[in-house]
């Protein structure tokens, strides 16, 4: 067993967060040695706690079409791997939405985790709590921090997230689709090739 497979075990069978939610963690994790494309979103929603697949759902939908990859690339090719800040389903905020990623999950794994991970060329930084833990004093604002998406190239290509609730700043924002995404299909065929 390799000391990445050792890891995703032990990640696998987290509870640090046991009795926060009135529901059981579920960690939902996929990389391998081969990833090259890391997508660090916020944290699985519901519908990814129930089939353990990340991105298993419309804003998967909408973030594979602005990669230009099918479900069946995104899924079974190796080289794609999803580590999001926190790998549990927070449960969804009465008022809207679902809760924010609780840190301890990213602090207690994600350093371990992304050591692991030698070969990625690419991470695509998808919301604010992702830029945020990553970028740190240097992410502002959501819509200043994508609308200053060179600044982080080309390790790191920052998003905003492809849930529906985003569709009204992706049409108050069309420079998004017609800069970023055609951006982001070049390099992700360039890094699958």
């Amino acid at each position: 067993m390799t000391e990445l497979q050792a890891l995703l075990e032990e990640i696998a069978a987290c509870r640090a967060c046991a009795g926060a939610w009135p529901h059981e963690p579920r960690p939902v994790v996929r990389v391998s040695a081969e990833t090259r494309i890391l997508i660090a979103g916020q944290a699985p929603g519901r519908r990814v706690h129930e089939s353990g697949l990340p991105f298993d759902d419309p804003s998967g939908d909408r973030l594979r079409a602005w990669m230009g990859v099918d479900r069946a690339t995104f899924y079974g090719d190796a080289r794609i791997g999803v580590a999001a800040m926190a790998f549990c389903f927070p449960g969804t905020n009465p008022k809207g939405g679902d809760y924010p990623p609780p840190r301890r999950c990213a602090e207690l794994w994600r350093g371990r985790l992304l050591a692991e991970l030698p070969h990625v060329e690419l991470t695509l930084l998808v919301g604010s709590y992702a830029q945020a833990w990553t970028l740190g004093r240097r992410c502002g604002p959501l819509n200043e921090t994508v609308r200053a998406w060179r600044a982080h190239l080309p390790e790191r290509l920052v998003l905003p997230h492809p849930s529906w609730r985003n569709t009204a700043w992706l049409k108050r924002n069309p420079w998004f689709e017609a800069e970023v995404t055609p951006y982001l299909r070049q390099r992700v065929r360039e890094i699958l090739s």
